[in-house]
C-alpha cells in the first residue's frame, strides 16, 4: 500500500546525528572536571548524551564527589559553555556527518516535514556554521523546552510545530535518553550508532547514509 507523505514528519537530534559535536562537549566537560581535580571516563560520558547542561554538570559533580551550591553550579556551567562555544564557533560544513545533507534534501524533495529536536542551547550557531539551517521547517532546542530527554517535551513540541500527530513522527537519535523520549512521545525511532546503546529503537543504522526515504516511510504503518 502506498503511504502518503502528507502527514509524516521527521525529527532530528543534532549532536551525534547530524554533526559530531559530542567530542567538543567531552573536551569542555573534561577540562572543567580536571580543573576541579578529577576526571571521568568516556563510558560515563555516554550518559551525558541528550542530557541538558545543568543535569550533565550535576552528574559530573556526583562522579567527582564534589558538592557545589546552585550559584556555583551556574558559574561552572557558564565556564564550560564558553569553552564549548569557542570550539564550535570554528566548525565548518565539513563536520556534517555522512549522509546528513543528502537525507535531509531527499526528505524535503519527498514533501516530508523536518524539525530539529535537540537539548543544545547552541543549535542555532551550529546549524549556521555547518550550513544546515535552511533544511529545517522548525527548530526546537534547549532554548524552547523546560525538561530534558528522556522527557518527550522537545519532540512533542516539534510535532506540534509541524502539525503532525506524534504517531506519524520518526525521531533520529544517537542517545538512549533520546530513544526513551521518542518512545514516551509515541513516536518511531531510528537509532544512530550501536544497537547496545540504543535499546528500544525501531531500527539502528551507523549513520544517515545507511537509510533511505522509502525505509523511513515504511516505519509508519
Amino acid at each position: 500500500m502506498q503511504i502518503s507523505n502528507n502527514n509524516i514528519a521527521c525529527l532530528f537530534d543534532l549532536d551525534g546525528v547530524l554533526v559530531d559535536t559530542a567530542v567538543y562537549h567531552y573536551q569542555a566537560w573534561k577540562a572543567l572536571a580536571n580543573s576541579l581535580g578529577f576526571d571521568f571516563t568516556k563510558a560515563q560520558n555516554e550518559q551525558l548524551k541528550g542530557v541538558n547542561r545543568m543535569r550533565s554538570l550535576q552528574l559530573i559533580l556526583e562522579w567527582g564527589g564534589v558538592q557545589k551550591t546552585a550559584e556555583e553550579q551556574e558559574a561552572l556551567a557558564t565556564v564550560k559553555n564558553d569553552n564549548y562555544v569557542g570550539m564550535i564557533s570554528k566548525m565548518t560544513a565539513a563536520e556534517v556527518l555522512p549522509g546528513s545533507v543528502e537525507l535531509l534534501e531527499a526528505l524535503r524533495a519527498a514533501g516530508i516535514k523536518i524539525a530539529l529536536g535537540s537539548a543544545s542551547k547552541n543549535s542555532g550557531l551550529i546549524l549556521e556554521r555547518t550550513n544546515l539551517a535552511h533544511l529545517f521547517d522548525a527548530i526546537v532546542d534547549g532554548n524552547h523546552v523546560t525538561t530534558s530527554k528522556p522527557d518527550p517535551e522537545v519532540f512533542i513540541k516539534g510535532a506540534e510545530l509541524l502539525d503532525t500527530d506524534p504517531s506519524r513522527c520518526i525521531v533520529f537519535e544517537d542517545a538512549q535518553a533520546g530513544v526513551q523520549a521518542a518512545i514516551a512521545g509515541k513516536m518511531k525511532v531510528v537509532g544512530i550508532g550501536e544497537p547496545e546503546n540504543l535499546t528500544g529503537a525501531d531500527v539502528v543504522v551507523k549513520d544517515l547514509s545507511a537509510i533511505t526515504v522509502e525505509e523511513i516511510k515504511a516505519l509508519i504503518n
